[in-house]
């Protein structure tokens, strides 16, 4: 399973699994949950922070926050 932060931009994942961490219950408060379907909207130049549309929220984490979500690819959208 590919981890959120390998996902590029334009990308509709599932959360298939969080790490075990402290990170977890405050991932958990945040809306990323198992079976949460989220977007990749952009990542910032240099790739860290990355930006995620949760639920129609937008949330921003950290490579290494960002792997601790394993997911499943659900479609990729082609910009326009």
């Amino acid at each position: 399973m590919p981890k959120l932060s390998s996902i590029l931009p334009g990308t509709i994942v599932v959360v298939r699994e969080i790490s075990d961490s402290g990170l977890r219950p405050k991932l958990m408060e945040m809306g990323v949950i198992i079976g949460q379907q989220l977007t990749v909207l952009f990542k910032a130049p240099f790739g860290d922070p990355i930006a995620v549309d949760v639920n129609g929220y937008l949330l921003s984490l950290r490579l290494d926050e960002a792997a601790l979500i394993q997911v499943d690819v659900i479609e990729k959208i082609i910009p326009v």
